[in-house]
């Protein structure tokens, strides 16, 4: 399950999207639109910004805009952002160490179908195929 945090980031950067003319986006218009509290908006664009997502700027133009084009984000990067891995077990995430179960776990071929399934669905879909 994703918290609201991860759902709001998506809308956030769907909005940006949306409202591209390479100027930055005022967060309180963002708030506006969204319907979401400028306050939490504030916490969630610091880590859009921290993760290399969107740029902001402050004072009289100041606010956020994408750094790449809608099509060269994938849903699954601003998911994994703010919700961390996909992987549903631990040894499946990355740098995990080797598991001294996997020769004889029961489920890792499911956990690992589960995981790619997820992965490719989310790292398929693109920001621009949710503005449209």
């Amino acid at each position: 399950m994703f918290t609201t945090k991860g759902r709001y980031a998506l809308r956030v950067m769907i909005d940006l999207a949306q409202h591209t003319e390479n100027e930055y986006i005022p967060l309180k218009d963002i708030a506006t639109r969204q319907d979401i509290s400028k306050k939490y908006l504030e916490i969630i664009a610091k880590e859009l910004v921290k993760g290399g997502l969107i740029e902001g700027a402050s004072g009289k133009h100041g606010g956020y805009k994408l750094l790449r084009s809608p099509d060269e984000y994938s849903v699954g990067e601003i998911i994994e952002l703010m919700e961390g891995t996909f992987a549903p077990v631990a040894c499946l995430e990355t740098g995990a160490p080797e598991c001294t179960r996997a020769c004889k776990c029961n489920t890792l071929e499911m956990w690992t179908e589960f995981y790619e399934l997820e992965r490719n669905f989310f790292f398929g879909k693109k920001l621009s195929d949710l503005c449209n």
